[in-house]
Order: C-alpha cells, then sequence, then structure tokens
C-alpha cells in the first residue's frame, strides 16, 4: 500500500520464488536470497549484479542453475 506521495507504507512485503512462482512467507525460514555479482571478460566485478530469492520448497540447487544459464543467455555473460 502506497500513501499520496508515493512511499511504501506496508511493514511486511512478501517475495515470491524465482524459481516456483510461490510466495515466500514470513514463516518461511528455509528460504534464501542470493545476490550474483556480474563480471567482464578478465573476471573484474562490474557493480552488478543479479538477486534470485528461492523458497524452502523443492531442489534449490537445480533450480538456481536453471535460473543462471537462462538469465547468462540475457544477459550474455560468459
Amino acid at each position: 500500500m502506497q500513501n499520496e506521495e508515493g512511499q511504501n507504507m506496508d511493514l511486511y512485503i512478501p517475495r515470491k520464488c524465482s524459481a516456483t512462482n510461490r510466495l515466500i512467507t514470513s514463516k518461511d525460514h528455509a528460504s534464501v536470497q542470493i545476490n550474483i555479482g556480474h563480471l567482464d571478460e578478465s573476471g573484474t566485478y562490474t557493480g552488478q549484479f543479479t538477486t534470485f530469492a528461492l523458497c524452502g520448497f523443492g531442489d534449490a540447487d537445480s533450480a538456481l542453475d536453471r535460473l543462471w544459464q537462462k538469465k547468462k543467455a540475457e544477459v550474455r555473460q560468459q
């Protein structure tokens, strides 16, 4: 919910799992949020990153690999 000035007034904003699109509730203590840094050709960090949120349900390892491969194709990073 936003006020008239456009400021966010909610105390809790739920996130969605990047792999399953499930809501990550406040009681999901197995969930994680991971920032993966982008590198240039020489392997130096560029200051940009991609954020993935994963809920505690499912196989996070293969889901993260699948999401990163898809994102890497979008960014054209190798």
